[in-house]
């Protein structure tokens, strides 16, 4: 069966705002989706403005295209990493990591798609059995099973902690160790099960499932999300424009804080000053409607 991709913006009217679009600006999407916030960019830019999207998955890339063909053909769309936005520039005919490069806004909507997180195949999630992959882009080699089948115990904690603050990281760690010696834990249901059975007894049976920040972990680890973040964030604020704004949503901590620190050296670089002092989260509307941006965070920052 085909796999519907559909894609709810998280925290869309306030972005559209905060990036404060105006007609005839070039706008950078720097994990566009399957078009959401882009949808909604291109609308406001209009027929003389322009949206560069880029994304490390092709199959969410595909759906992105025929969305906004359906509005303007005022775009282009990069199956690639935000961290290689100088390169994604000069393919755009943007002189990449110039100062001022013409990008006059940029969003990054951080985390998995909900394509990714529904889709079985893909390996995210823990509801859905499927094969320990969670690659977003399957050019890559790496995936979940390799690093839970091959990492040393002290490697596994390391990721555990780094990437999920599990406080649990070493027994998980422990009983992947002894169950992998039975046999290659190859599907997200039998990790899921191991991590479950790993946590004392009373964690087991929570609303929020005892695999949740391992998951979350090993995502984060095999396609190096933090490593990424820091690069595009860095790269991201040299070809903004003066006057032009970043936009960052992170559903994590991890990832709130490296977006957090970025900002504040960018501050305190006098390069940008920070527009939103606390997160901006969602309401209780947009919670009830899409229970998945409870977690969200969107933070602001205009390069001067």
């Amino acid at each position: 069966m085909e796999n519907k991709i559909v894609h709810i913006p998280v925290l869309n009217n306030e972005v559209i705002s905060y990036l404060a679009l105006k007609k005839g600006m070039t706008i950078l999407d720097c994990t566009v989706g399957a078009g959401g916030h882009a949808e909604k960019i291109l609308e406001e830019v209009g027929d003389t403005g322009y949206l560069i999207g880029i994304d490390r998955d092709e199959e969410v890339l595909r759906e992105a295209k025929s969305r906004l063909s359906r509005i303007s053909d005022r775009f282009r769309l990069f199956h690639s990493n935000y961290k290689d936005i100088d390169y994604v520039l000069n393919a755009a005919g943007i002189s990449g990591l110039n100062a001022g490069a013409g990008i006059d806004g940029a969003i990054l909507d951080l985390g998995a798609s909900s394509f990714q997180m529904d889709n079985a195949e893909r390996g995210f999630s823990i509801k859905a059995d499927g094969p320990l992959d969670m690659r977003m882009d399957r050019r890559e080699t790496l995936i979940a099973a390799d690093i839970v089948n091959k990492y040393p115990r002290h490697e596994l904690i390391d990721i555990f902690r780094k990437y999920g603050d599990e406080y649990f990281a070493g027994r998980i760690a422990e009983r992947i160790m002894r169950e992998r010696e039975k046999g290659a834990i190859k599907t997200t249901g039998r990790l899921a099960d191991i991590i479950q059975e790993a946590v004392p007894y009373k964690f087991r049976f929570r609303r929020i499932h005892p695999a949740t920040k391992v998951f979350m972990a090993l995502r984060m680890a095999v396609n190096k999300e933090i490593e990424s973040l820091e690069a595009g964030l860095s790269k991201a604020a040299i070809v903004l424009n003066k006057k032009s704004r970043l936009c960052v949503i992170a559903f994590h901590s991890v990832e709130d804080r490296v977006v957090k620190n970025k900002f504040k050296d960018l501050a305190k670089a006098g390069t940008f000053k920070i527009i939103t002092k606390k997160p901006i989260q969602p309401g209780e509307g947009e919670m009830r409607d899409n229970p998945r941006s409870r977690s969200a965070k969107l933070r602001v920052a205009e390069k001067i």
